[in-house]
C-alpha cells in the first residue's frame, strides 16, 4: 500500500501561482503512475494531470499551458506548479498514485489540499 501526503494549498488571487507537493511512502516500488485530480463543490472529481514512470504526461485541456507536473524520484515526490490561476481552478486537489502488484491494479489517494482562487 502507498501513503500520500499533499501540501502547498491555500488562497491565491486570480493570476497568481501555487505549487503543490505530494510525498509518497510505503510500497512506492509498485507505483507506475502519479498525478493530480481535483473536485470542486457540487462537481465530480476530475483529472488534472498524470505522469507515468516513463515521464509521459496527460493534462486536462483546461490546465494546459498553465500547470506543470514534475517529479523527484529520489524523494518519491511529485509537484504541481500552477500558474495563471483562475477562480474556476478552486477545488480540493487530490494526489493519486496508481500501483500494480501481482497483476492487481489499485488507486491510492491523498487526503486532499484546498486551493482557493479569489480576489
Amino acid at each position: 500500500q502507498v501513503q500520500l501526503v499533499e501540501s502547498g494549498g491555500g488562497l491565491v488571487q486570480p493570476g497568481g501561482s501555487l505549487r503543490l507537493s505530494c510525498a509518497a511512502s510505503g510500497s512506492t516500488r509498485n507505483i507506475y503512475s502519479m498525478g493530480w485530480y481535483r473536485q470542486a463543490p457540487g462537481k465530480q472529481r476530475e483529472l488534472v494531470v498524470t505522469i507515468t514512470n516513463g515521464d509521459n504526461t496527460n493534462y486536462a485541456d483546461s490546465v494546459k499551458g498553465r500547470f506543470t507536473i514534475s517529479r523527484d524520484n529520489a524523494k518519491n515526490t511529485v509537484y504541481l506548479q500552477m500558474n495563471s490561476l483562475k477562480p474556476e481552478d478552486t477545488a480540493v486537489y487530490y494526489c493519486n498514485a496508481k500501483t500494480v502488484e501481482l497483476l492487481k491494479l489499485d488507486d491510492n489517494w491523498g487526503q486532499g489540499t484546498q486551493v482557493t482562487v479569489s480576489s
